[in-house]
C-alpha cells in the first residue's frame, strides 16, 4: 500500500532526469562515480515520491480529489487510496513526512561527497516539493503548479550531474531546459481532466485559468519551444551535435498535442494524449542521454 501511494509508474520521469545528468557527466568528464549516482537516483526518487504522497494529503484536505469525477486515472486525480477508504488522511501525510524528512540528513552526506552546492539545489528542491502542494504557497493552486514542477525536473538533472562532477557547467543547464518543459506539458495536459473538480474547490491550475482550448495550444507551443530550444542549444554550441538525438520525441509531442486541440473538451478521450506526453518527456531525456554518450 505504501507503494502504492507514491504513484511509482509516474517515477520511471525521475530515472530518466537522473540518466540525463549522468549522460551530460560522463559527455563532459568521463568516468562516473557508481556509487554516488546510486545514492542520487535513490534521493531523486524519494523526493518524487514524498512530493506525491504529500500532493494526495493536501488534496484530499482540500477536496479536490474527492471531487474528481472524470479524473482518468492513474494518470490524474491522485492514487485514490484516501477516496477508497484504504487509507487515512493521516497516515498519508505522515508517510510524506517521512519521505521528505528522510531526504535531509542523506542529501547533506551526499553534499558532503560532492560539494556545498548540491545544498542549494537541494534546498530549492524541497521547497518546491513541499510548496507545489502545502500552504501557505500551494503553487498548484496559484497557476504556479506546472512551472514549478518544470523547475524541479530540470534541477534533477543538474543535481545528478553536480554530484558527479562538483561544479556548474553552462551546458548541461541550458540544454536540458527543454526537458523541464516537456515536464511542465504533463502536468498541463494532466490538469485538462481534472479542471472542473480544481475549479470547484478553488484550485485555480492554469488550466483553470486559461480554459481547456487556450490550454491546449499552450501545450503546443510548449512543445515546439521545447525541442527548438535543444536545437538551438547545439547551434549555439552549447551541446554537442549527438544531443539532437533528443529531438526524435518531436513526432510523440505534436501528436499528443493534435489530440489535445481536438478532445480538450472531451476529456476522456485524452487518454492516448496522456500516454503520448509521458513517452515524450521520458524519451527526450532518454534519447538526449544516449546521444550525449553515443552520438
Amino acid at each position: 500500500m505504501l507503494v502504492r501511494m507514491t504513484r511509482p509508474g509516474f517515477l520511471l520521469l525521475t530515472v530518466a532526469a537522473c540518466l540525463l545528468g549522468l549522460a551530460w557527466a560522463h559527455a563532459l568528464g568521463g568516468a562516473l562515480h557508481a556509487v554516488s549516482a546510486t545514492v542520487t537516483l535513490v534521493l531523486a526518487v524519494m523526493a518524487h515520491a514524498g512530493a506525491n504522497v504529500l500532493n494526495d494529503y493536501h488534496d484530499a484536505r482540500n477536496g479536490a480529489d474527492a471531487a474528481n469525477r472524470q479524473g482518468l486515472f492513474p494518470f490524474s486525480g491522485g492514487s485514490r487510496l484516501i477516496q477508497q477508504g484504504l487509507v487515512s488522511e493521516r497516515a498519508t501525510g505522515r508517510w510524506a513526512a517521512v519521505l521528505l524528512w528522510l531526504l535531509v540528513p542523506t542529501g547533506i552526506g551526499l553534499a558532503w561527497f560532492s560539494g556545498s552546492g548540491l545544498l542549494l539545489i537541494g534546498l530549492i528542491g524541497l521547497l518546491l516539493a513541499w510548496g507545489y502542494s502545502a500552504p501557505p504557497l500551494a503553487l498548484m493552486a496559484r497557476g504556479l503548479g506546472e512551472l514549478a514542477v518544470g523547475i524541479a525536473w530540470w534541477l534533477v538533472v543538474l543535481g545528478t550531474y553536480y554530484v558527479q562532477r562538483g561544479q556548474w557547467l553552462a551546458e548541461p543547464a541550458w540544454a536540458s531546459v527543454g526537458f523541464g518543459l516537456l515536464v511542465v506539458n504533463l502536468l498541463l495536459i494532466n490538469g485538462v481532466p481534472d479542471a472542473p473538480a480544481d475549479a470547484s474547490v478553488g484550485k485555480r491550475t492554469l488550466v483553470v485559468r486559461l480554459g481547456v482550448q487556450r490550454a491546449a495550444w499552450l501545450y503546443l507551443g510548449v512543445a515546439l519551444l521545447a525541442h527548438a530550444w535543444l536545437a538551438l542549444s547545439v547551434h549555439w554550441q552549447l551541446a554537442p551535435t549527438g544531443a539532437l538525438w533528443g529531438l526524435a520525441t518531436l513526432p510523440l509531442a505534436l501528436g499528443a498535442a493534435g489530440l489535445l486541440l481536438r478532445r480538450a473538451r472531451q476529456p476522456q478521450h485524452l487518454r492516448p494524449a496522456i500516454v503520448l506526453t509521458i513517452a515524450s518527456a521520458i524519451g527526450h531525456a532518454v534519447a538526449l542521454a544516449a546521444g550525449l554518450v553515443w552520438g
